[in-house]
């Protein structure tokens, strides 16, 4: 599975964004997606994951009711819809795919790995 991220960009806090990830190869219906995200001088951390049909979702605390997962398994895309963005989301967005259908939050657990694209967020 291949995986390319895009949609980042810069944004005034309370914006919203919408990154997207589009992936190849015929094994993304059976795959568990996942979002997570680096700051500077930080370890990559968790943000969001779904499974495989798109019915089970988990979120970071810190995002919760702000991010929105999802996934079009006819368009091999997984989306990460940001809302009341504040300057602490500013980081680097990756996607990631898991070979299994549930939902996972360990960035250990992932398999394949997007190049990740900035998200920037202004005060």
């Amino acid at each position: 599975v291949q995986l390319q991220a895009s949609g980042g960009g810069l944004v005034q806090a309370g914006g919203s964004l919408m990154p997207s990830c589009a992936a190849s190869g015929r094994t993304f219906s059976t795959c568990a997606m996942g979002w997570f995200r680096q700051a500077p001088g930080k370890e990559r951390e968790f943000v969001a994951t779904i499974n495989w049909r798109g019915d089970s979702t988990l979120y970071a605390g810190s995002v919760k009711g702000r991010f929105t997962i999802s996934r079009d398994n006819a368009k091999n895309t997984v989306y990460l819809q940001m809302n009341s963005l504040k300057p602490e989301d500013t980081a680097v967005y990756y996607c990631a795919a898991e070979l299994g259908p549930q939902v996972v939050t360990d960035p250990r657990k992932y398999d394949y790995w997007g190049q990740g694209t900035q998200v920037t967020v202004s005060s």
